[in-house]
């Protein structure tokens, strides 16, 4: 029976001519007893989604039935995992139908950042397999499809059994994949595979992980002979042919990529989206006020619908509101029904949370960025964000999470606190509405990664290396890695520097300019003699298996007191990087200045100085570069229709965004204040770049205000470039604070730099080299080597047995960095350094403003203040805009605010 004859013919409750006449060619494709099950499933479906089919299942499960490799980017909640599955499974039941039957080994290869995700997948997949198998058994047709998942979490016995009773789809992760690869006995069950799936891959795809599993699939390649075919999972995502390429890697030889196919969907799904803010005047309302609004908003929210769940930017911001709800409405919340969910957690308790929302038990749910991606939550309903979550990409994850079912709408609140926010908020609302996505980066050439998948290879067996070198580059991020870059590579490898081995950095691999060990493989193995790479040392393979990955650990470093070496508390190494010395954080109610940091202890004095960096600062995403460029585009727009029309053209136009009246009155009031108190130029646009001076003279210090809207990224890096110019030029201690938004950099009020124009004379050329000077003796330098070598095998996590802590690891690092700077282009230092200026500094943003500048197409204007402008309030204060305001930054901005006013004279809002 065909699949129109099917539709004809089933009792599904709805006339099959109406159905769109692509479904019946989808159902054409599938086994019977798979085609039976689909209809009886997913006939409901039909009045919400116009056919049986999602637009991605009806366009990627004949792409995937005829082998192609296909990127398949929708919405969550669109079916795209399971037309990914569908296909394979189809194809597994045809060969067990048609008598060809499925050997004990592994078809299908499923692909997860996330243990959860898998698990949630692996639990996914019983549903189909067991009905399919049911009606299979109807027709008179056994079949066995098996699956499993294997990850860090499996145990010596269940890794056992699946030698003997093989999966025919097999659940992991990248790093469980690269173990796999290398593990004599299972590998062999990899070389049937047919079918990889990687989900979620925007996720991985921007960090290391990525890259990892990128190369793990190029070796996968090598095993089965073939080319598997290639199905990628993601979220909206932009460049979609980066990503595509990411996914299928290159032909071997260095030609292009291998063929794919996109199925492009991202917009499928309505949207219901809105900003809101809890009053129009977030600076002289009292700070209970808007608290009170706040939580009492979120309360009609989660009233109003039947599963929510919320968004923070800070685990400590989850735990604070759902303790506030719980504590404002008693008789509403309480554990049974409300819960909070973030990476601080067992992962007992996570699994139970998560399970409440996939039950539909829990009215809500507080998170931070832990139910970003993953499970299924069929009965959520809205997803409130408190706060931008940084990134287009990132808040169409979020609120996609809600309406997880057929054809329903997509619901989402966002919640600002903050005037940055605000403005951040409204550009991000505006452009996912207007199909705007940030683009992804990939990270490129790593050597530490490399490093691993050389020594892993090498451990598999002898091998050529040209094939070393063609496998890597078959991979997308290394398709550039050149002569020198694997000259480099091998050199760390064989442990060809004098001394290294002193340090107890031993050589880890051999090439044929070494002898190899004897009992080990020789050349007369293969009939034409080339140059050779194997490993080296009788422990190779556990080495590799105890330490592959890319995760890096991390640990908290004591506090302790310069004078009375006193111990005053703990911070996480990440906080470390935000840090310079002369800064000043809060710890325990009390004021600190960092001085300086050996191995796990920080060294501080006590102060009575404001806070140059919030508690929250390393927990924050950074915002994305583009996200950036648009804000300062908008700002552009907004200053044109306020010179044209004044106040009412502004409301006029931002009435078109998704942002409530309150968010309306609030922007157009702040940029109109702007305008009246420091002019138009002190507002940064696509075209400018404003710098604000400020002499504050009751703490002796000039401060600059630089708004440059694209980044903390791209700020940490410009900040770092002007502020060593600056300490140069006036021979003073100089100190920087960094935002999405702009940066301050400042120095003693004696001491005068023209920073406008320091920065107009910075050679885009020359950036990278003065980043690299500027890194020196930093802790993020010294913490990064150390993560670095790690990953490249340098420091070993786990050695015959004994585990080294992230604390140990730093001490070790610390003894070899200075030995490892003296080197000539030692890789695991100039992968420190171009992960620290490509992926965190944001060298390729830079090089492009700073560019524009030197054309320009950019200008830098300079504005002097008698106090800090409406725009420069954030960076003033760098305001804890997570969920509240604390009470001394409330006070502060009130008083910025006070002098603003007092000098335009406050103006009425008049009506439009």
């Amino acid at each position: 029976m065909t699949g129109r004859e099917l539709l004809a013919d089933a009792d599904v409750g709805f006339d099959a001519a109406s159905v769109d006449i692509a479904d019946g060619e989808v159902l054409d494709l599938l086994e019977p007893a798979v085609r039976e099950w689909w209809v009886e499933e997913f006939g409901a479906a039909v009045p919400g989604n116009g056919g049986f089919f999602t637009p991605p299942q009806r366009e990627a499960i004949p792409l995937i039935h005829g082998g192609e490799n296909a990127l398949i980017c929708a919405p969550t909640g669109s079916g795209k995992t399971l037309a990914s599955f569908t296909a394979i499974i189809n194809d597994l039941f045809r060969r067990e139908r048609t008598g060809d039957g499925l050997e004990n080994s592994v078809y299908c290869l499923y692909v997860s950042p996330l243990k959860s995700l898998a698990n949630d997948v692996h639990r996914n997949l019983d549903v189909p397999l067991s009905a399919i198998a049911a009606r299979a058994d109807e027709r008179g047709e056994s079949v066995d499809v098996r699956h499993a998942i294997r990850h860090g979490d499996t145990d010596s016995a269940t890794r056992q059994r699946m030698l003997d009773e093989t999966p025919h789809v097999l659940n992991t992760t990248p790093e469980t994949l690269a173990i796999l690869l290398d593990s004599p006995k299972f590998r062999e069950k990899l070389r049937s595979v047919e079918y990889i799936v990687v989900d979620e891959i925007h996720a991985l795809a921007s960090n290391k992980r990525g890259t990892h599993l990128s190369v793990s699939l190029e070796r996968l390649e090598n095993l089965t002979g073939e080319s598997p075919t290639r199905i990628g999972c993601s979220a909206t995502v932009e460049p979609l042919s980066t990503m595509a390429e990411f996914l299928v890697g290159r032909e071997g030889g260095g030609e292009g990529p291998r063929d794919y196919e996109i199925v492009d969907t991202r917009f499928a799904r309505e949207m219901d989206l809105r900003l809101e803010c809890p009053t129009d005047d977030l600076i002289s309302t009292p700070r209970e006020v808007v608290q009170g609004r706040f939580h009492d908003r979120i309360h009609d929210l989660i009233q109003a619908h039947t599963n929510t769940l919320v968004f923070t930017n800070t685990r400590s911001g989850a735990e604070r509101v759902l303790q506030a709800l719980r504590e404002r409405f008693p008789d509403a919340y309480d554990e049974d029904n409300s819960a909070c969910h973030h990476g601080s957690l067992s992962r007992e308790r996570r699994t139970a949370v998560e399970e409440g929302l996939k039950r539909g038990e829990l009215d809500v749910v507080t998170t931070s960025t832990s139910l970003e991606l993953g499970i299924d939550m069929p009965h959520l309903d809205l997803v409130v964000q408190v706060g931008s979550p940084k990134s287009v990409a990132s808040l169409l994850q979020r609120v996609g999470r809600a309406g997880h079912s057929l054809g329903e709408t997509v619901e989402g609140r966002v919640l600002a606190l903050d005037r940055d926010e605000l403005v951040e908020c409204t550009v991000m609302l505006g452009r996912a509405e207007s199909g705007f996505v940030d683009r992804v980066f990939v990270p490129e050439n790593a050597m530490d990664v490399a490093a691993q998948h050389v020594y892993g290879m090498a451990i598999a067996d002898v091998r050529t290396e040209e094939e070393v070198r063609e496998t890597i580059m078959r991979a997308y991020p290394y398709r550039e890695f050149d002569d020198d870059q694997f000259e480099t590579l091998f050199r760390y490898l064989t442990a060809d520097y004098e001394g290294l081995e002193d340090r107890n950095v031993y050589a880890k691999v051999w090439r044929d300019t070494n002898d190899p060990p004897d009992g080990e493989h020789h050349y007369s193995d293969f009939p034409v003699r080339e140059p050779l790479i194997g490993k080296r040392g009788r422990l190779a393979r556990v080495i590799y298996m105890t330490n592959v990955g890319t995760i890096p650990d991390s640990f908290s470093c004591d506090v302790i007191t310069r004078n009375g070496d006193e111990w005053v508390g703990q911070l996480d190494e990440e906080y470390l990087d935000t840090l310079e010395p002369g800064d000043v954080f809060v710890l325990g109610g009390q004021r600190f200045a960092f001085r300086y940091r050996r191995g796990s202890k920080v060294y501080v004095d006590r102060t009575s100085a404001r806070p140059t960096v919030p508690s929250w600062f390393s927990e924050r995403l950074p915002m994305s570069y583009d996200l950036g460029r648009e804000i300062a585009r908008f700002q552009r727009d907004l200053l044109d229709r306020l010179a044209a029309g004044g106040r009412p053209a502004v409301r006029d136009w931002l009435r078109d965004f998704p942002i409530d009246e309150n968010a309306v009155r609030a922007l157009t009031r702040m940029f109109d204040e702007q305008v009246r108190y420091a002019g138009a130029d002190s507002v940064s646009t696509d075209a400018r770049i404003a710098v604000e001076e400020h002499r504050d003279r009751e703490n002796y210090r000039r401060h600059f205000y630089v708004h440059s809207p694209y980044g903390r990224r791209f700020n940490d890096g410009l900040s770092r470039l002007l502020a060593a110019r600056c300490a140069r030029r006036t021979n003073a201690n100089v100190t920087v604070a960094v935002a999405d938004l702009g940066f301050t950099v400042s120095m003693p009020l004696n001491r005068k730099v023209d920073l406008a124009g320091v920065l107009r004379e910075i050679d885009p050329g020359a950036v990278e080299a003065d980043l690299r000077a500027a890194l020196d003796d930093t802790d993020l330098l010294k913490r990064y080597f150390r993560i670095n070598a790690t990953r490249a095998l340098m420091i070993l996590k786990r050695y015959k047995g004994h585990e080294k802590s992230a604390a140990q690891q730093q001490v070790s690092s610390e003894m070899l960095l200075s030995f490892a700077q003296d080197l000539e282009e030692f890789a695991v230092m100039e992968e420190t350094y171009r992960e620290l200026l490509e992926d965190k500094l944001n060298l390729d943003g830079l090089r492009e403003v700073l560019g524009a500048v030197q054309d320009g197409d950019v200008e830098v204007v300079s504005t002097t203040v008698d106090s800090p402008s409406p725009r420069a309030f954030g960076l003033a204060t760098l305001s804890a805009t997570d969920v509240v305001l604390a009470d001394d930054e409330s006070q502060a901005l009130r008083e910025f605010h006070e002098r603003v006013l007092s000098e335009i004279g406050e103006e009425g809002d008049d009506e439009g």
